[in-house]
């Protein structure tokens, strides 16, 4: 038998409230664990996903990523708000930039000294030519 949603924002009692700290409690120690075997997992896919292949990458990394949110919207963390106060408001959507607007920021950032020829470029031009050698040793291995 299923919980029926309460409406939003309404008090929920006691024993809902102790039931919910403790599956929170659970969930944070599974996603930690998750988290702590993605680490290694995530590097290993990586290098697997540039050195595999040329220009474009495999996609074990990806396919990695693709698995980890699965796993994210199983575990489904903080579901006990929704519950109690129901969907994602638009309030949810004024809070500051996620870590990925961030990355998007600092890669522009990137980008354009990189296209003014500054230290970027040569740092590009060296991690290239150190992942051209890796990907020109894989290939003669096989």
């Amino acid at each position: 038998m299923q919980d029926e949603p309460q409406s939003t924002d309404q008090p929920t009692d006691r024993w809902t409230l102790l039931r919910d700290i403790a599956v929170l409690q659970v969930k944070l120690v599974v996603d930690g664990l998750r988290d702590l075997v993605l680490v290694p997992v995530s590097l290993i896919a990586g290098i697997i996903s540039l050195v595999k292949s040329g220009d474009e990458p495999a996609t074990e990394f990806y396919d990695l990523l693709k698995m980890g949110r699965r796993s994210e919207r199983w575990i489904n963390l903080f579901g006990a708000a929704e519950r109690v106060h129901g969907p994602a408001s638009e309030d949810d959507h004024l809070l500051p930039d996620d870590i990925d607007a961030l990355a998007r920021r600092v890669e522009s950032f990137v980008v354009d000294e990189y296209q003014k020829g500054g230290v970027t470029k040569q740092a590009k031009d060296q991690v290239d030519k150190a992942l051209n050698t890796l990907h020109k040793r894989a290939q003669r291995k096989k």
